[in-house]
């Protein structure tokens, strides 16, 4: 599914990422832990494509996207890839059925479209009544799964997640991670999360610890 192959990146005389090679399998969940400083949102956005490493390749089913470039890139990555933040991400001035639809009219998706799928999305995450509500009316969990609906909207392969759970309490932690497994479930995705919460780890199918660059351990 996704395969890194000695992924390496430094900004200026540090090195972050020294070697980095991992495979990803289909509809997998993968948690990549770590202390701060480790690599470890440096090597999910190289994954992403919204950086480039030094050297290496990672490959989507085998494209390589150090090949993709400008709007090919763009498009590759608004097809394949939802992003989940831990800030949400939302846009103050639209209600969360508009940030839901974003990124489908980037995909050229007409409004209808892009609302009907938007609704579905919102409605399977519990929001149905929250759609004309703009994020200031939102709980932060409330917040969180209008930005995971975000990420679903163009039904993309692979669900990457920078801390998710970050920002919120406990219940609302535990209800997102239950979430991630559901939408595995639902939709088929292969999901690849950087956290620093245990729990949230200990239930996915593997999890890698970066150190200093490198993978350390697989469990």
């Amino acid at each position: 599914m996704i395969t890194t192959e000695g992924i390496t990146k430094s900004y200026g005389e540090l090195k972050v990422l020294k070697g980095i090679d991992i495979e990803i399998r289909e509809k997998e969940v993968v948690s990549i832990v770590g202390a701060s400083g480790a690599g470890k949102t440096t090597l999910l956005q190289i994954i992403g494509t919204l950086d480039r490493p030094d050297s290496g390749v990672v490959k989507f089913n085998g494209t390589d996207t150090s090949h993709l470039k400008g709007k090919a890139l763009s498009s590759f990555r608004n097809s394949n890839i939802g992003f989940v933040f831990q800030f949400h991400q939302l846009l103050p001035e639209f209600t969360a059925l508009e940030n839901v639809c974003i990124p489908a009219y980037i995909a050229g998706k007409t409004k209808s479209e892009a609302e009907a799928r938007a609704t579905e999305l919102l409605g399977f995450l519990s929001l149905s009544d929250r759609l004309e509500h703009k994020p200031s009316e939102l709980s932060g969990g409330e917040q969180q799964r209008v930005a995971v609906a975000r990420a679903l909207i163009n039904n993309p392969s692979v669900i990457l997640a920078d801390e998710p759970s970050g920002n919120l309490d406990s219940e609302n932690k535990n209800e997102l991670h239950k979430l991630f497994f559901k939408l595995r479930d639902s939709f088929g995705q292969t999901i690849i999360i950087v956290t620093h919460d245990r729990n949230l780890a200990e239930m996915s199918d593997r999890i890698l610890q970066i150190k200093d660059g490198l993978i350390v351990n697989e469990s």
